[in-house]
């Protein structure tokens, strides 16, 4: 009896106790997570000359340890806390030697793994060179446009799409200043146009960029000279006009330069071109003189057109004056017995005086003898004015008369002097002409 209490009592106690022991219901644990790898600098990475250090980091949840792996190889990574979980950080540096494709795997050990994988590439910089760099043309006026051209090279193949600097570094200075932008284009081909202001030398830059080393092209020199001074001749004359063939004509005018009155001591030519001819023939020249005026005279042969040249000199451009038209009256030809008289009668230029820029009028009459009888006559009649001081008659106009050999036409009045009508015959009549009249003009 008492034996089986105590093991009554026993199994009592073991119960409780088992009872006591046993553990509470117990809770799942949550899975790690992770984040997407981040790498600094983005890839592509770049390796210059330098080793390029690279940054790894990635974030877990729930993850007590976590390992990086780049192409098998575990990289030591760090950890620090932050909301939710446990930033993870690795550095690795890449040389020239490590360029090409890389493979990496982050994973965060908990109960249970998460991990992330990817790949990036690792690339040599490229080597850049400019080439066939030209500065054209090689001599220049001051002011002048030049163009400037070239190719850019990327590890030996054409470089598209980059920013060139043209740099200009003037005779007598040690550096170099950007004087404009140009894009490369196809096949890295580049070009751009620059004033051209002093003698110097001329070259291509192109910057360093995330992908690509600096390069520096060959110089070009491009020498500037002082641009040529231009020159005119000015009021350039051929007169009296019209003239009668065999006489004098003379010819008048001044050279002028760029920046200056007149230019001295330089020969000026004379050319006549004949109204049917198309070439211009050499007569005269003369030497300018005071304020670069020049005069020079010459036989008057046929009607035509008569004009000034300058040939130019060191520092100054040529020029050639404005065409002036003379027309060169021809002797008439010898009488016919059979031919009429004529005569010109009446002439009267009036008001006299007249006011300068005014009209002056003119009337007369032309008569032919007609068997002993005056008889109107028509016909066309020049009328003629000799400047006062002057010993050649010049032409002015035409008019006609009519049956009744009544003459009438106007003009406007510059210059005092003597006036008269003249009749220069038909196949018909003899030719005439009127007494003078002078006529004073008033300012």
């Amino acid at each position: 009896m008492l034996q089986r209490t105590r093991v009554a009592a026993l199994a009592l106690a073991l119960g409780a106790g088992a009872f006591a022991s046993a553990p509470a219901t117990a809770t799942a644990a949550a899975a790690p997570t992770i984040s997407e790898v981040g790498i600094s600098p983005a890839p592509p990475v770049v390796v210059f000359d330098n080793d390029v250090s690279v940054t790894f980091t990635f974030t877990t949840t729930n993850a007590a340890t976590a390992d990086l792996k780049l192409n098998g190889d575990t990289v030591p990574v760090t950890s620090s806390t932050v909301t939710g979980g446990l930033k993870w950080t690795g550095t690795k540096s890449f040389g020239a030697g490590a360029a090409g494709k890389w493979n990496f795997t982050a994973t965060g050990h908990g109960d249970g793994d998460a991990a992330k994988s990817g790949t990036f590439d690792v690339v040599k910089a490229l080597s850049t060179k400019i080439v066939d760099f030209d500065a054209n043309p090689d001599l220049v006026d001051k002011g002048d446009t030049i163009r400037v051209s070239g190719r850019l090279l990327a590890d030996g193949k054409g470089y598209d799409g980059q920013s060139v600097s043209v740099t200009f570094r003037e005779r007598g200075s040690d550096n170099y200043r950007e004087v404009t932008k140009a894009t490369t284009g196809r096949g890295g081909w580049f070009g751009a146009r620059v004033r051209a202001d002093a003698t110097g030398w001329w070259r291509a830059d192109f910057a360093a960029t995330g992908a690509a080393r600096a390069s520096v092209s060959d110089t070009d020199r491009v020498d500037v000279k002082r641009a040529n001074l231009g020159s005119r001749i000015v009021g350039f004359d051929a007169r009296p006009e019209p003239v009668d063939k065999g006489d004098r004509l003379s010819f008048s005018g001044a050279l002028r330069v760029e920046g200056r009155d007149g230019l001295s001591g330089q020969r000026v030519s004379v050319f006549f071109k004949a109204d049917d001819s198309r070439r211009w023939e050499y007569v005269t020249s003369d030497v300018t003189g005071r304020h670069g005026r020049f005069r020079a005279s010459a036989t008057a042969e046929t009607s035509g057109w008569w004009r000034a040249e300058y040939r130019g000199a060191r520092g100054v451009n040529g020029s050639v004056s404005d065409a002036d038209w003379v027309r060169v009256n021809q002797p008439a030809p010898p009488p016919e017995e059979d031919k009429a008289d004529t005569r010109l009668i009446k002439f009267n230029a009036y008001p006299e005086p007249v006011k300068r820029g005014k009209y002056l009028r003119f009337r007369g009459a032309l008569q032919i003898d007609d068997e002993g009888s005056w008889e109107g006559y028509a016909g066309k009649v020049g009328l003629y004015f000799k400047p006062l001081g002057s010993k050649k008659w010049q032409y002015v106009k035409t008019t006609r008369s009519g049956d009744s050999g009544r003459l009438y036409t106007k003009v406007k009045a510059w210059n005092s002097g003597r006036w008269k009508f003249v009749f220069g015959g038909d196949e018909d009549t003899y030719g005439d002409g009127s007494r003078s009249d002078y006529v004073r003009v008033r300012r």
